[in-house]
């Protein structure tokens, strides 16, 4: 009898570890082909800089070897901060931020340039692509810790947890969009842009302490989250929205952003005369936040349609708002909102 001969199969499990995709799945993978549209802000001044480091690498190396070069440089001096700041509350030494930013600048570098030496060297595959997205799924998990430890939002575990999986949520909801869409989209405001942003604040707590980001009233880079997050928002909104809805209705774009920012500079207002602290989450980013998730949905939902449901819910909002703030200090005061002493003393 040979060997192996009347031998019992291997348990689905252990078949489903060893060869996770299907024949029909290895079919269509055959056919697949790499679909990308849009150019973000940096990316055209930075394609000489990735050109030019291109004719450094030898034409042994193969482009996924580039991409783990990338990764493991930046998981590694990722971990050394995490080491001197296993709580993201301590302060590190300055050079741990700089290893970082130096690290992520490496990793964005050397992703930057795999596809150009895969076309290079005419070894473009899935294999390549799939290789790629899943460095960058890691890299994403890995960048959003780094960022949290250097702005130490350990102090703030609620943020920690906000500010870590927002990122982790908008690289799944971009490929999310792909596959619904069948294209990569890449916005004015993208992963090239996060990614030089997030050096930047390595770079800022290395020369300015990481104390410097404490979200406390009296931090003067506090307002200027809020401001700074509406912003960054109406850009990227902007730039992602269907041309013809934004060139229609571009008063209803701008009004909803105004009620956004109307009660965040009130709120600002608020916190100056009662010296209080200015807390980063609102109800009044609801409306943006809508359009931002139907936008990487690729429009699931008639993007004319989101606008008035964010404009009525910001604008709702900013009203409540107005309304309970005066009456609660009209009420503590024992003062009428619409009326004068001397009006008050002749009745």
């Amino acid at each position: 009898m040979a060997a192996g001969a009347g031998a019992r199969p291997a348990p689905r499990w252990l078949r489903a570890l060893s060869e996770p995709l299907s024949a029909a799945q290895l079919r269509r993978l055959e056919e697949h082909r790499y679909s990308a549209a849009g150019v973000s802000l940096l990316e055209p001044p930075l394609q000489l800089y990735w050109t030019w480091l291109l004719q450094w690498i030898p034409l042994w190396m193969a482009p996924n070897s580039i991409t783990l070069l990338g990764l493991a440089v930046n998981v590694v001096t990722t971990l050394v901060l995490i080491s001197y700041c296993p709580t993201a509350t301590e302060e590190a030494p300055y050079w741990t931020y700089l290893l970082c930013a130096l690290g992520l600048f490496i990793y964005q570098s050397l992703d930057a340039i795999d596809g150009k030496q895969a076309r290079r060297t005419n070894s473009c595959s899935p294999l390549g692509e799939l290789f790629d997205h899943g460095c960058d799924s890691l890299s994403t998990v890995f960048m959003a810790v780094g960022a949290s430890i250097a702005t130490r939002l350990g102090t703030h575990p609620d943020w920690f947890f906000f500010c870590s999986f927002i990122g982790m949520f908008v690289f799944y909801c971009a490929h999310w969009q792909t596959y619904v869409s069948g294209v990569l989209r890449f916005g004015k405001v993208d992963v090239t842009e996060i990614q030089i942003a997030l050096v930047i604040v390595f770079v800022l707590s290395a020369f300015g302490g990481a104390t410097m980001w404490d979200y406390t009233g009296t931090s003067v880079l506090s307002p200027g989250l809020h401001i700074g997050l509406i912003i960054i928002l109406a850009i990227v909104v902007y730039k992602k929205s269907a041309a013809d809805v934004f060139e229609k209705h571009p008063c209803l774009y701008t009004l909803m952003f105004g009620c956004v920012f109307a009660k965040v500079s009130q709120k600002l207002v608020i916190a100056h005369m009662t010296k209080s602290e200015l807390y980063l989450q609102d109800t009044v980013f609801l409306g943006p936040g809508l359009l931002f998730l139907d936008q990487y949905f690729n429009n699931f939902i008639d993007e004319y349609v989101v606008l008035w449901i964010a404009m009525v819910i910001s604008s709702f909002d900013m009203v409540i708002y107005f309304s309970a703030l005066c009456l609660q200090i009209s009420r503590h005061l024992h003062l009428n909102i619409f009326k004068t002493a001397c009006d008050a003393s002749s009745t």
